[in-house]
């Protein structure tokens, strides 16, 4: 599928993407995932960043874990003040992209293996449905998704770390340098937006990391949408120049 089929189903998620506001009452079932008590918001949804959570911070393969054995060390050794900073720097200089994709080259292994991580994760719940997917973005921007499973010191809502969240600038410079070196290079470009649209979504709604939140008024959520869903790839990256909210 191409940027075209992304746009025609965020132009579909639009109508409907303020269906995940509601954040009371108990989740809805979803086929094949067994009910949680205490769960709140979209089933699939909560199960989709509860799985990414999982092969990706808690129950690490050994390639996973050999993949950030390489890359962390490389981040704190060249980009000492931050991945997103080193992609600021280069990114206003002329020879932007070709001096970020060199910079990422000596990584461009591990960055295949964390590419893989997450698409299949999303091609695992959402295959096939990319509107659902742009509302479950939405719900994970806003915070409504409650899932109790996690230890109780841990944040119970599923969305992003941190206030300000900053991982979303650290998101777009890791997908700038899969992109750049060719790393599911248009399938990134069809997530780009969604990943806007879920740090445009948190930057208002400043969701409590362990309490269900209300979300936002359907009516604003539908605008971000219409601006956040068409947005390509050089305009998200001005988009991005901007922290640690949109301008």
């Amino acid at each position: 599928m191409d940027r075209r089929s992304l746009l025609k189903a965020g132009a579909v998620a639009v109508a409907g993407v303020a269906l995940t506001g509601a954040a009371t009452g108990t989740a809805a079932a979803a086929a094949g995932l067994p009910p949680v008590p205490g769960m709140l918001g979209d089933r699939r949804a909560n199960e989709l960043w509860y799985q990414l959570d999982e092969i990706a911070l808690y129950q690490l393969s050994p390639e996973v874990k050999a993949a950030y054995d390489v890359f962390w060390p490389f981040i704190q050794q060249n980009a000492p003040e931050g991945l997103y900073a080193k992609w600021l720097e280069l990114s206003g200089e002329p020879a932007y992209p070709g001096n970020y994709a060199e910079f990422a080259k000596p990584v461009e292994q591990p960055l295949r293996v964390l590419s893989k991580l997450q698409l299949d994760n999303f091609d695992h719940f959402y295959r096939g449905d990319e509107a659902g997917l742009v509302k479950a973005f939405a719900a994970f921007g806003q915070g409504i998704l409650f899932d109790p499973r996690r230890e109780p010191q841990q944040s119970e809502v599923h969305t992003m770390n941190g206030n300000p969240p900053s991982g979303y600038h650290f998101w777009h410079s890791v997908l700038r340098a899969q992109m750049f070196l060719g790393i599911d290079r248009h399938r990134w470009a069809r997530l780009h937006p969604m990943i806007g649209f879920a740090w445009a979504l948190q930057s208002i709604a400043k969701p409590d990391h362990r309490h269900v939140n209300p979300g936002l008024p359907p009516e604003q959520v539908r605008a971000l949408a219409r601006y956040w869903l068409p947005r390509s790839p050089v305009q998200l990256d001005d988009d991005f120049r901007s922290a640690p909210y949109p301008g």
